[in-house]
């Protein structure tokens, strides 16, 4: 019995081992199914993208950004005139340093310093050397205002210390402290900047520091041509590789140890900032180049593109051996744009703006040409402009904006045209018709005066040829009254006032007639708002407007984009768009007369081009004050004109902002539109109308 009781001991306890062990496997089994479960189905996307990042790989396919394009006027058919590129895509070297490959840290300092920094260096002494000499004569005529001289001794006075300074130019003594100074300032300058390169130079282990962006092909030829000693005349870049061209026409690779490069495609802008305003830039925006401001931000998603795509299966030594077609994205290149802008029109247009402008001291100004009976853009310049190759460089990025249709200001008197056009219009008046002009009027508790009215006191009884000839506030008030104020109102908003043009730039301003739109329109806003004051337009708005004087009363829609031409060959070609009938023929075949007359014997004479019949009006405008009610002393100066006025050929608005040298607008924006209106008249062909 003892025995069969320990044997009987024995198999319980060889059992419980085995169902120990079968329950453990049975656990090991039951996770491991689990962890099946969980893999293949619960996190079947993490795996499975995991798996993919070890087998597969995504490349992302470049696309080029749209071309902008501007007419040249050179035809290559009957048909076609030649484009020529406004904004494009180049490569860029960007020029990087190897510090543990370098030996000669000083001398590759200095050749760095020599091709990136040396040009520039003296220019900037150059100028502060400059402003400094600027700044000394000032005080010296400053001083002098404070003496008490009379008039004809501080003259006197003044044109001594000018032509003392005019002759240091001549006194060798004085050159030859000024060299010293400079060269010392130079040195100064050049030692901080080689400094800043041996920095970056001179760190140990370092296989990689920029030294350069954006190097052009010219620039990083010499820049290779002087650390290896070679003739820039003899290098030249192919494929992104500078080869040398030998003798037996074999070409070599060229390096230096310790400065390479790679290339880099930017968006490039070959006019710099002529036409900057209109164009705006490429920039970064979260990690991306994005179009901002102009073409480039309105037309950004057009310009862009789409990135293409490729996925390829990965061999088990990482290499790829597989494509798959199914799953290739092909890239698209951005459309192309084909502006209205004329390259040579807009070239002297924006370079007689910028002369004028700092000519008379202006803080800005702006120049618009259109074509009336199309409404497309032939000139577009704003004054101060910047370069969008180097857009980061602006200080202040309110200069992005374009003033053209950004801005809104007072126009001033060039509004007279459209409130006697509504006058014309209604029948309630005619050129001829007269009114007593006391050279002030009485609107609720406001007295409004003539600009002359100080000098000359009213001008008894004057037609309304005179009223804009001599741009009298108390003439568009009458002209006003006659068309009634609600009726006046309609006009203003007809023409196109308080509402965007719609043209495809961004950022446009919808101006400002508040004051007209109301349920009760009170009379002294009717009435300022008659020789435009205390409503604000933009510029875009204000030339729209008298491009429909200038094309027989019908307002058209402007436009600076021709064509948009698409990656697949297609076009999308711009219509002229005819907005409404604003005005009859007959009243702006009237209005169109009374302008030849303000040009012929008003206030615009400087505005006149021999041998043409020109129409226009000037506008100097007031600025309200930012800090209290009223205005500021600061004035607008504005010119729109027509010409020639039988067949116009263009409408040109000038505008300058706060012209320091000169009151009136007949002093400034006038004979800026008179020499821009010659150019053209000439350029176009234009035969002349008389002697």
């Amino acid at each position: 019995m003892r025995l069969w009781r320990e044997n009987k001991k024995k198999i319980v306890i060889k059992n419980n081992r085995i169902n120990l062990i079968i329950a453990i496997v049975f656990l090991l089994g039951s996770l491991t199914v689990y962890k099946l479960f969980d893999i293949q189905v619960r996190e079947y996307d993490l795996y499975s993208a995991k798996a993919s990042n070890q087998h597969e790989s995504f490349n992302e396919l470049k696309q080029s950004r749209g071309k902008i394009y501007i007419n040249n006027d050179k035809k290559i058919t009957d048909d076609m005139k030649e484009l020529y590129p406004f904004a494009t895509d180049k490569d860029f070297a960007l020029v990087y340093a190897v510090p543990e490959d370098i030996d000669q840290a000083e001398e590759v300092a200095e050749k760095l310093y020599i091709i990136f920094n040396k040009e520039e260096t003296e220019e900037k002494v150059d100028e502060f050397f400059k402003k400094q000499e600027e700044e000394k004569l000032k005080e010296e005529l400053v001083f002098l205002a404070t003496l008490g001289l009379s008039e004809e001794d501080r003259i006197n006075k003044e044109n001594e210390v000018k032509k003392r300074y005019e002759n240091y130019k001549y006194d060798k003594d004085y050159q030859e402290l000024y060299k010293i100074k400079r060269e010392t300032e130079l040195k100064i300058q050049k030692d901080l900047i080689i400094d800043d390169y041996l920095k970056k130079l001179k760190k140990k282990n370092d296989p990689y520091e920029p030294m350069e962006n954006k190097v052009d092909e010219e620039t990083l030829i010499k820049l290779l041509a002087l650390l290896t000693g070679e003739e820039s005349n003899q290098l030249e870049l192919k494929e992104g590789k500078i080869y040398k061209i030998a003798e037996n026409d074999v070409k070599e690779v060229v390096k230096f140890k310790g400065i390479s490069y790679t290339m880099v495609t930017h968006r490039y802008y070959p006019e710099g900032d002529v036409g900057s305003h209109v164009l705006g830039f490429v920039g970064m925006s979260d990690n991306e180049f994005v179009g901002k401001y102009g073409l480039e931000g309105f037309f950004n998603e057009e310009l862009s593109g789409q990135l293409g795509l490729v996925k390829a299966e990965r061999g088990a030594d990482r290499n790829i051996v597989i494509v798959n077609d199914r799953e290739y994205i092909k890239p698209i290149n951005g459309s192309d744009l084909v502006l209205t802008i004329n390259r040579s029109v807009q070239f002297v247009v924006c370079q007689k703006l910028n002369e004028s402008a700092q000519k008379h001291g202006a803080d800005s100004g702006n120049v618009i040409i259109m074509e009336p009976n199309s409404g497309a853009i032939i000139a577009m310049c704003s004054w101060p402009n910047f370069d969008p190759n180097n857009y980061e460089e602006v200080e202040d990025i309110k200069i992005f904006n374009n003033p053209v249709i950004f801005e809104q200001y007072e126009p001033g008197s060039i509004f007279k045209a459209i409130t006697m056009a509504a006058a014309l219009d209604q029948g309630s008046i005619t050129p001829e018709t007269t009114y007593n002009d006391k050279g002030q009027v009485k609107i609720q508790d406001w007295t409004i005066k003539n600009s002359d009215y100080d000098t000359f006191g009213g001008h008894g009884e004057a037609s309304m040829n005179t009223v804009l000839e001599l741009s009298l506030n108390t003439g568009a008030i009458f002209a006003m009254q006659q068309t009634g104020i609600e009726n006046f109102a309609a006009y203003v908003k007809n023409f196109g006032f308080g509402e965007k043009t719609g043209i495809e730039l961004e950022a446009e301003s919808f101006g400002n007639i508040n004051n007209l739109l109301k349920n009760k329109i009170q009379e002294i806003y009717a009435a300022t708002a008659s020789y435009g004051q205390g409503i604000s337009v933009t510029p875009l708005q204000m030339i729209t407007a008298y491009a429909a004087i200038a094309n027989n009363g019908i307002l058209m829609k402007p436009y600076i984009v021709q064509e948009i031409i698409h990656n697949d060959g297609s076009k999308d070609i711009t219509r002229p768009i005819q907005i409404r009938r604003v005005i009859s023929e007959k009243a702006a075949t009237l209005l169109l007369g009374m302008l030849v007359n303000v040009v012929e014997s008003g206030h615009a004479k400087n505005a006149g081009v021999k041998g043409y019949w020109i129409g226009g009006k000037t506008g100097t405008a007031e600025v309200a004050s930012t800090v209290a009610r009223g205005y500021s002393g600061r004035t607008i100066h504005t010119f729109i004109g027509i010409a020639p006025i039988d067949e116009p050929k263009f409408v040109m608005l000038v505008k300058l902002n706060d012209p320091k040298d000169v009151q009136f607008a007949v002093s400034s924006a006038a004979p800026l539109f008179s020499e821009i209106a010659e150019f053209l008249l000439q350029y176009y062909q234009v035969p002349k109308e008389r002697k």
